[in-house]
């Protein structure tokens, strides 16, 4: 198997269209972390992604009866571009159907190359369906964007680039995965001729479907997929890149939307190239297996595989950046409600900068506040907490708490002491114009809403907090209603920070 698709990466025609793009250290991440660390420039391609390779190269083995028939094919953007930029260059007919919740930057991007867009459903899986259909009734030939052998095959033409821009030795190659056509290609070349070199997958744990695989020992389709890295957000990994994957994948790390969002800071700190969250996927992985494994003095390579991400949604990557690298806490901290306690409360965190601090008052004798201190690394986080429990202030580290990160640190409302039967959840949606108005309406007015947070944060998927009046007898009837709406909802009822901020 490993030698039929050598060949094919061998004999793939991807340079017609797609550049060898270069492999550069990455300096400052490389003196942090003790390793000589690599970042495949693929966001450099013409498209800003390695989609074009394996496009091309599945469009260059066409018939010509194919070719004048058209092509079409279902993406979030990456291979949608690349294929339009290859049918662009052959002069053949393409037609895109991408989500609706692909960032505008792919949208135009594809119609920029003079392919048509038919914008379809709220996921991949429902895009996809439409291409079929277009390949039914219109004759169209699909090009899929991973589970094809000639696919696989132009995108390992970036292993072969790789070996031969660093031939010395090389610990681990980090790949990031979605439908697996990367991986699948990389994982065939390497193996073939390094097979010393381990082949790491890495994937958003909220989209995991190859260790989801792998772990099932066969392809599962996973129940919901996250959206914020979208580049990967496959439910399903491919057919063919799971057959190679199962016998020469080394294996796979996920990592958080924190963590990705803080390897995307790293790959700009490095390379001043912005990166998609899936683009900055693989060194995230990267930076996780180093510190754990406690991996020192090797070479470590990681792939940017696309750089294309609407400017408006930096604002959240930036927010989340330090959390992700460990660089700030987020703590709930019970002070005395009195003159001088907050200045007393700076003095016992010390020299550390105070990022942000909420307060409302509560009561007489105590006071909550929702404080961001910066850190100097992940074990400062530890020492501030016991200083803190030391010097008799009350601490719950919130660092981790999604909830805690997403709303609450923007809620100064406190707590209401009038509102009784009250069920808080966090809901995720698509968003699009208009996507909250149809929230709400799908949400219905069945039981009185006593809190509502929402707030646009330039992802794809739209966050609210809501809270609802619900009597004992309907708790139920709630949770029915909810999972019939279809949205990705968590009660959270029980978080300490709704308890310790707004119950």
């Amino acid at each position: 198997m490993l030698e039929r698709y050598v060949k094919r990466i061998l004999q793939a025609r991807v340079y017609d269209v797609a550049k060898e793009t270069p492999l550069s250290e990455a300096r400052f991440l490389s003196k942090r972390l003790n390793n000589n660390i690599y970042i495949k420039r693929e966001d450099l391609q013409p498209v800003f992604s390695f989609k074009l390779r394996g496009a091309y190269n599945a469009m260059a083995q066409l018939t010509q009866e194919q070719r004048d028939q058209g092509v079409v094919t279902a993406s979030a953007g990456n291979h949608a571009q690349g294929l339009a930029m290859s049918a662009k260059q052959m002069g053949v007919k393409a037609t895109i159907v991408m989500p609706k919740i692909t960032p505008d930057i792919k949208v135009a991007s594809v119609k920029a190359r003079g392919a048509k867009v038919v914008l379809k459903g709220d996921a991949f899986d429902e895009a996809l369906k439409y291409a079929y259909q277009l390949v039914e009734e219109k004759g169209y030939t699909y090009i899929p964007p991973y589970d094809h052998p000639e696919v696989i095959a132009g995108q390992g033409t970036i292993a072969m680039e790789m070996l031969r821009q660093h031939p010395g030795d090389i610990h681990a190659i980090f790949v990031p995965v979605g439908g697996g056509g990367l991986i699948a290609g990389i994982a065939s070349y390497v193996k073939y001729l390094r097979p010393d070199i381990k082949v790491i997958g890495v994937e958003a744990e909220d989209s995991a479907c190859l260790k989801a695989a792998l772990d099932a020992g066969e392809r599962v389709v996973l129940d919901q997929v996250g959206i914020f890295a979208e580049g990967v957000a496959v439910a399903q990994i491919g057919e063919e890149p799971f057959r190679i994957a199962q016998h020469f994948v080394d294996g796979v790390i996920t990592v958080n939307t924190d963590e990705i969002c803080a390897a995307v800071k790293d790959v700009f700190e490095d390379t001043r190239a912005v990166s998609e969250p899936s683009g900055a996927l693989s060194l995230a992985g990267l930076k996780k297996y180093a510190q754990t494994e406690g991996v020192e003095n090797e070479t470590l390579i990681c792939i940017n595989s696309g750089a294309n991400t609407n400017f408006d949604r930096l604002q959240h990557i930036a927010e989340r950046a330090e959390l992700g690298e460990k660089r700030e806490a987020i703590l709930a901290v019970t002070i005395p409600e009195r003159p001088g306690s907050f200045e007393q409360f700076c003095k016992t965190v010390g020299r550390r900068m105070v990022t942000e601090f909420n307060y409302r008052y509560s009561d007489d004798h105590h006071a909550r506040i929702f404080v961001g201190v910066q850190l100097k690394d992940a074990d400062d986080r530890s020492e501030l907490i016991t200083s803190l429990e030391q010097a008799d202030y009350p601490v719950e580290d919130l660092s981790d708490n999604e909830m805690a990160k997403l709303h609450i640190r923007h809620l100064g409302g406190g707590r209401n002491d009038a509102v009784s039967d009250e069920q808080l959840f966090r809901f995720e949606f698509p968003e699009r114009p208009g996507a909250l108005l149809n929230f709400l309406k799908n949400l219905g007015q069945n039981w009185n809403i006593s809190l509502f947070h929402y707030r646009n944060h330039g992802a794809a998927y739209g966050r609210v907090l809501i809270g609802m009046q619900v009597p004992d007898g309907d708790k139920q009837k709630v949770a029915e209603y909810l999972d019939r709406i279809g949205y990705r909802y968590w009660d959270e009822s029980q978080n300490p920070a709704y308890q310790l901020f707004l119950r």
